[in-house]
């Protein structure tokens, strides 16, 4: 019987004897003098699609092949092992060798917490789909057993099982299982296997001049937190603030400027409150004319340059971020976050626009706007409003652009309200029609999402009726905190110091998992009590959660070092069914992972973060780690093999926090 190696080797020349035939064969074709006419005759296009299919098939096995080869491989692995993507690869190669006839059979493998640990489903549409091609009706139980049949051997897997009409039921190894922890307590949490990119990530993107405001705090947290998990995968990320920094506006708040602070270039404005000083300037705007019409004068100004205007301008800029700043502090927001307004795409947009018209690619239309149709899109582009101008969709044009050849993106991710999707669409659509998107390299994602709305189930606003200022709405969240442990007098089990801590590091955790943990494309209700509740799914239950978990091995005064030292010894056992459940959740991690980065929704990451720990705490209920006398309180005895248990759940949790921009506390 072949080996392994033997396997993969045969494959790979394989696959290589297919890609040189097809390349011979799309030769043949480039070389016709009408390759068009010969496909519709026929020539050669049932051969070279019958080996383009086959080809795809050997490469699922190949890939197979790998995974299962890595595990084997007695070298130090850089990352974790997908177990539900291996699972998968072996189903698909199973699948393809079991009907060679389907060109794109349906593969459909999903965790089991209730029959085993996996289940391939692929079954029920399999017989469907060779019913349709073969006019009879195919038996689903009869195709679960072909697939069956066709499973290559592999030492992951302890039974497989037909169950009911077709479902393929999974039970993982314990030896398998054991190793993989093994590997994670010895070398760290590692991430899944990725494709390494160049990814570019929009978020945030306030408005110079007007403070943040709790609008502001989804494209935050969310953006923040994306970027955080992209980053540890082994992504080369880049995070864009794209600010709201130019525009008529500021004529009217430099025209205010400078009448309040005739000195502004040798003393620096005294602006405290930025939101009054805009509402001030605003004001005078609307009721002024002569006001106004020097502020047009100085829009005009700042457009060219002119260095006193672009001097009171970078002013307002500079006073503006130091208080975004502060924010972004507070909530542990990367200072990676790059500042890339408007204001940097004008020259851009000045040289898109001039590249359209070249290519004959603007209209002209009736009220003397130039704008640009783009497939699937009634409305066109206004490039150019009549005045000269440009506008939201010219800034936009020129911004994905710029990320896209001078940023050399692979992917590019707008984390902007869903509000804003079909402006975003026709603009990726655009990209598409200029030919700056390569489907084959490319990915561009609008990560939209729903609103923060009040308990009263409406747009989320102070008693005064004013937009919630983000300053106010993590100031309420220490309060509140602060109250509750006053109310529970943990406060006096704190020194000042670990009291500070405690409160930023739940308030500010709870406010960004109540938004992380709810599914972005909803709105979600804003509520202080839900979120600083400490039971349920809510950060102030994981962060205690936690504590408890790193204060067991403290009790029994073994060190991270201990730990460390054991775990290259001692086998973890999985007799207890507790065990079991918790060291398969552990491993769950990767493959939640990589759901993440498919569909971008955080909050599954947040349902699995829940569930690691409820089953921790269904295990530490059940298991003894730490055995005393129960006169005299003395450690009688310590398993070392749960205490690992502990640490591989405390690992998982810290990485999981650190993707969710969550500080950990040693004592709450």
């Amino acid at each position: 019987m072949a080996t392994n190696e033997e396997k993969f080797t045969f494959a790979v020349q394989r696959v290589e004897k297919a890609e040189k035939e097809i390349d011979r064969l799309q030769s043949e074709l480039s070389a016709a003098s009408d390759p068009q006419a010969l496909l519709k005759e026929g020539y050669a296009s049932p051969d070279l699609e019958k080996l383009r299919v086959e080809n795809q098939k050997l490469k699922y096995q190949l890939n197979h092949l790998k995974n299962y080869l890595a595990e084997e491989e007695k070298t130090v692995r850089e990352y974790a092992l997908d177990i539900r993507g291996i699972v998968q690869d072996v189903f698909t190669s199973a699948i393809y060798a079991a009907f060679p006839e389907l060109p794109d059979p349906t593969i459909l493998v999903v965790p089991s917490s209730k029959f085993d640990d996996y289940q391939c489903n692929s079954a029920m549409a399999i017989a469907q789909q060779l019913s349709s091609l073969t006019g009879k009706k195919s038996n689903p139980r009869e195709v679960a057993q072909a697939i069956v049949a066709k499973l290559p051997a592999t030492k992951f897997f302890e039974k497989v099982e037909i169950a009911g009409p077709g479902f393929i039921n999974v039970a993982l190894k314990k030896e398998f299982v054991t190793n993989q922890l093994t590997f994670l307590l010895t070398h760290g949490v590692k991430p899944p296997k990725v494709e390494r990119k160049r990814v570019v990530v929009d978020y945030s993107s306030p408005n110079i001049a007007k403070e943040m405001h709790v609008g502001h705090l989804r494209s935050t947290v969310i953006g923040d937190s994306l970027s955080k998990l992209l980053e540890w995968v082994g992504h080369d990320v880049l995070r864009l603030n794209h600010l709201g920094d130019w525009g008529t506006q500021f004529g009217m708040l430099i025209a205010h400027l400078v009448e309040e602070y005739p000195n502004l270039l040798n003393e620096r404005p005294a602006i405290e409150d930025l939101q009054a000083f805009y509402q001030e300037s605003k004001k005078r705007f609307d009721s002024d004319e002569e006001f106004k019409r020097r502020a047009y004068d100085y829009v005009v100004k700042l457009q060219s340059k002119d260095p006193f205007t672009y001097k009171a301008w970078k002013i307002i800029y500079d006073i503006s971020m130091e208080v975004n700043n502060e924010l972004y502090k507070r909530l542990g927001v990367s200072d990676k976050l790059v500042e890339r307004g408007e204001s940097f795409y004008q020259d851009l947009m000045v040289k898109l626009i001039k590249d359209l018209e070249n290519k004959g690619l603007i209209e002209v239309d009736e009220n003397g706007r130039k704008v640009m149709f783009v497939p699937g899109f009634e409305v066109p582009l206004m490039l150019v409003k009549s005045d000269g101008g440009f506008t939201y969709d010219t800034s936009d044009l020129a911004c994905i652009k710029q990320r896209l050849e001078e940023e050399k993106g692979d992917w590019i991710i707008y984390v902007v309200d869903s509000g804003q999707s079909t402006h975003l669409e026709s603009i990726f659509a655009a990209a598409r029609k200029l030919g700056w998107v390569d489907p084959s390299k490319h990915r561009i994602d609008h990560v939209g999402f729903g609103l923060v709305l009040g308990e009263d189930k409406k747009k989320f606003k102070s008693r005064s009726g004013d937009t919630v200022r983000l300053r106010e709405l993590l100031n309420e969240g220490l309060k509140r905190v602060e109250t509750r442990l006053k109310e529970t007098s943990r406060d006096k089990e704190l020194s000042p110091e670990e009291l500070e801590e405690v409160k930023s590091s739940v308030a500010y955790g709870c406010i960004k998992y109540a938004d992380l943990s709810h599914n972005r494309t909803n709105d979600y209700i804003f509520s202080f009590d839900k979120m600083l509740d400490d039971r349920g799914n809510t950060a102030a239950y994981l962060l205690y959660a936690n504590t408890r978990i790193r204060s067991i091995a403290r009790s029994a005064s073994v060190t991270p070092e201990a730990l460390r030292e054991a775990a290259k010894t001692t086998v973890v056992q999985l007799d207890h069914p507790a065990e079991w459940k918790l060291a398969k959740c552990i491993l769950r991690f990767p493959e939640v992972i990589t759901k993440v980065l498919d569909d971008l929704l955080l909050h599954t990451l947040c349902e699995y973060l829940y569930e690691l720990t409820t089953t921790f705490t269904e295990f530490y209920d059940k298991c003894y780690c730490i055995e005393k006398d129960k006169t005299t309180g003395a450690i009688v005895k310590i398993n070392m093999s749960r205490l690992l248990l502990c640490e591989a759940t405390a690992q998982v949790i810290a990485s999981t926090f650190f993707i969710l921009g969550i500080k950990p506390l040693d004592k709450m």
